[in-house]
């Protein structure tokens, strides 16, 4: 019998997440329709430590509930491989993120995707070679902006050249650098308000605070492919904050 509450498609997924989560419902009755691939790919080493960073935000529990929300099921207690693979799909990345926003609220899945970023940055610093060869920066005597500059470029190659999505920077005088998504995985086929390729904000984040020797800096989204624009942009203040 009904008590008269409509239930918001947020509540209705957060009852249907735990009722999945404690063996009440199987899978598959879980998730979105069956999306088309984008045909575009991030490798499945990158994939593989953001879900591992989810689980350890999360707690393995939390973890399949999102995956069987984003109707990855498949990926419970079977991650990607971790090889350089191109084969995890832009669609499948971005329905990881459109189903954290499901269940925690586009707040609080801002907040987990910066997390996450930035613990990905940490994962992928000894995991990936381009970001191997930033290890020895914050120790040497290279100027901020010098420091700041080989940080950004070799986060944007890591991307350009392992994935599917397509990265550059613009350094626009003494005050901003600007980072560039020409292809986006968090925002394949979606429509938002607002950008929403947050887990790259946080990614830089904490690759410029490690390049830097502790210093934090403001990175802002400017522009996203989700909301229409041609690119999206984060831009990227030189000036230390805090």
């Amino acid at each position: 019998m009904s008590d008269g509450h409509a239930w918001s498609r947020r509540e209705f997924l957060q009852i249907s997440a735990i009722a999945a989560g404690s063996g009440m419902l199987p899978h598959q009755e879980i998730g979105t329709p069956q999306r088309a691939a984008s045909g575009l790919y991030y490798p499945n080493r990158f994939a593989r430590i953001v879900i591992e960073v989810l689980e350890e935000i999360l707690g393995r529990n939390g973890l399949n509930t999102v995956l069987n929300l984003a109707d990855l099921g498949g990926l419970v207690d079977q991650y990607p491989p971790d090889n350089l693979k191109r084969e995890f799909d832009f669609a499948d990345f971005t329905a990881l993120n459109v189903a954290l926003e499901d269940l925690y609220g586009p707040r609080g899945a801002r907040g987990l995707a910066l997390r996450a970023g930035r613990a990905s940055f940490t994962q992928g610093l000894w995991r990936f070679e381009t970001l191997v060869a930033l290890s020895d920066v914050p120790g040497t005597v290279l100027p901020l902006n010098t420091k700041l500059d080989v940080g950004v470029t070799a986060m944007a190659n890591v991307f350009s050249k392992l994935s599917d999505q397509i990265s550059n920077i613009h350094d626009e005088g003494d005050d901003r650098i600007v980072y560039t998504l020409e292809r986006c995985p968090m925002c394949w086929n979606r429509t938002a308000d607002r950008p929403v390729h947050t887990l790259i904000q946080g990614f830089l984040q904490e690759g410029l605070r490690w390049v830097s020797g502790g210093q934090k800096f403001n990175v802002e989204m400017t522009t996203c492919l989700a909301m229409g624009d041609e690119i999206g942009r984060c831009v990227i203040y030189k000036q230390p904050i805090g």
